[in-house]
């Protein structure tokens, strides 16, 4: 529709395609509720208020209708779906908007992950945005799949999809002024520029905004919330299946600064979008949780529009598009009805589009691992470890130190300590390159999981009760070119298929969550205590959060940023 036919409808002369009459209106711009119709021609609000005249009109009876929700960051491969599955999980929540950063299929895949990306997201009916992923590899201190500099990303410039620069994890990168680092910064000055700088304080932190940086997810505390906002950057508020920090934030939020606030889901497994939902999870929540509601949904909508300068959605107006969300009840945010360009997309928790036929693409292997010679044993040096303390409910990780046990001169797993063993085994270049530690916490009795979900390098994961079944996770993965597995000795439990990069599923979204429940139902069988083992171990290898990490080239002291001995 051209502007000439818009304004035809606004000034009544033509009928509109589509009214929602006797709406309820939350107007996140004038913090209003208030009756009114809503009336929307093609993809666009046309008019707000009576006397148009329309082809096809809905009676909403006095619900609530707010725009369409907007997840300000978030990692589709964490659904283990591609964006078509991903879309029909989340649109039924009332997401009609994210802004992803594929820097998982990036860092195995590189620039073909990220164009995979962009072009499964195509046509489909969610708005998906694509952030240029700025660390691939995340650090020097891994072995990824591929090596993105600022010459290989120019071309995503002129992308219309392509807002910005994803999350800049490589903090002291920026900080200490990488030239590297830089050129991606310069190349993307006029864009958007997130952050994440986990911890990051005082000096360096003036460092890290003062070169451009607008963003954080990562905080976990509202004293660093509040350092950061203070400095100018857009605070994300996160809520993903492992690192649950809505709560601990929603006491720096107040009517002076939300709007400087957004929400983002970062990682979800298939269990929690299906479930919780999405951004819908955090707003209602939020809204439970004491927070006046035009606030959340503010959080939810038009803060993030503005921060990635989306000046058409998050706002129910005339001229924007006609993305919106229609629920019953202000203080339990259940979606009834989602709107995508005018159309309505999903209904009482249902998609009611069909499914589009996908293309195929075909991509490169990705899991190039040699098992002949591949050795998981630790000889002792000393008597004392360093081990990685898993904390519940954080990607964040203690720095411990223990004795080893030691049997026939080498240093083995402890089950009744809760001391495992922990592998990171490099699948990009079949390299042989392999990391080897220990890990408290998940409290394995017996057995092994395994997985090619590790953030942010993505080479194979795997810990265990002891070598044999560490073995037998290892080749289970292998077989199934991706993919994540539970195993007792010779004997493969559970078993989840990720052919795509070794990190998605083209599968529907809910056979994908059954296998991967299966999954997690036997690392419990095995003694695991750990809520959602799989994601858990997938961020016990990311080396750019606190404390101690492994990665291919070993352990890692993030707070140093440089490798460290396994023994003390």
């Amino acid at each position: 529709m051209n502007l000439a036919e818009l304004l035809s409808v606004a000034r009544g002369d033509r009928p509109a395609g589509l009214a929602l009459r006797n709406a309820r209106l939350i107007n996140v711009i004038s913090g209003e509720i208030y009756p009114t119709d809503i009336i929307i021609d093609g993809a666009r609000i046309v008019a707000l208020g009576p006397g148009y005249a329309a082809d096809r009109e809905i009676d909403l009876h006095g619900r609530y209708v707010a725009p369409g929700l907007i997840d300000a960051h978030v990692h589709i491969e964490s659904s283990l779906c591609t964006p078509p599955e991903f879309a029909r999980a989340v649109m039924p929540h009332g997401v009609t908007t994210v802004m992803t950063d594929p820097h998982e299929i990036a860092n195995v895949l590189g620039l073909e992950g990220i164009r995979f990306m962009l072009e499964r997201a195509k046509y489909g009916p969610l708005n998906i945005f694509v952030m240029a992923s700025s660390c691939v590899p995340a650090t020097h201190m891994e072995t990824s799949g591929a090596t993105l500099e600022a010459e290989d990303l120019q071309g995503l410039l002129n992308n219309e999809w392509v807002p910005g620069l994803a999350e800049v994890m490589n903090y002291p990168g920026v900080v200490y002024g990488d030239e590297g680092m830089l050129d991606k910064l310069a190349l993307f000055k006029e864009r958007v520029l997130d952050g994440h700088c986990p911890g990051l304080t005082g000096k360096a932190l003036n460092a890290y905004v003062a070169a451009g940086i607008q963003s954080e997810h990562e905080c976990t505390t509202v004293a660093e919330a509040l350092e950061k906002l203070r400095l100018g950057m857009t605070i994300f508020i996160r809520e993903g299946t492992t690192t649950r920090n809505l709560k601990p934030l929603l006491p720096l939020v107040t009517a002076l600064n939300h709007h400087h606030i957004c929400f983002c889901t970062d990682d979800r497994i298939p269990a929690s979008l299906l479930d919780e939902g999405s951004i819908d999870h955090l707003v209602r929540t939020a809204i439970q949780s004491g927070l006046d509601p035009i606030m959340a949904l503010r959080m939810g909508t038009v803060n993030t529009a503005r921060h990635f300068r989306l000046p058409d959605r998050g706002v129910i107006a005339p001229g924007k598009r006609a993305d919106l969300i229609v629920f019953s009840d202000l203080h339990n945010l259940q979606v009834e009805m989602t709107f995508r360009d005018g159309v309505l997309v999903a209904e009482n928790g249902h998609m009611v589009v069909e499914r589009q036929p996908l293309r195929q693409i075909d991509l490169r292997s990705t899991m190039n691992i040699r098992l002949d010679g591949l050795d998981l044993r630790i000889p002792a040096r000393g008597d004392t470890i360093r081990v990685i303390g898993y904390i519940r409910d954080q990607v964040v990780t203690a720095h411990l130190t223990a004795p080893a046990k030691i049997v026939q001169g080498e240093a083995v797993a402890d089950p009744e300590r809760d001391l495992l063993k922990i592998a990171v085994v490099e699948r990009h270049r079949a390299s042989g390159s392999v990391g080897k530690g220990f890990i408290q916490g998940f409290g394995l009795k017996r057995g092994a999981i395994a997985g090619t979900v590790a953030h942010d390098h993505h080479n194979l994961i795997v810990i265990g009760a002891d070598d044999a079944s560490m073995m037998t996770a290892i080749r289970a993965v292998v077989d199934l070119r991706g993919g994540v597995v539970a195993v007792d000795g010779a004997q493969v439990l559970a078993a989840l298929p990720l052919p795509v990069a070794g990190l998605m599923s083209e599968a529907p979204i809910a056979a994908v969550r059954r296998d991967y429940d299966a999954v997690m139902a036997a690392a419990r069988s095995l003694g695991c205590s750990v809520l959602d083992p799989l994601m858990d171990m997938s961020f016990m290898g990311l080396e750019v959060i606190p404390a101690l990490k492994l990665t291919d080239v070993g352990l890692v002291d993030v707070e140093q940023f440089k490798p460290v001995d396994l023994f003390v």
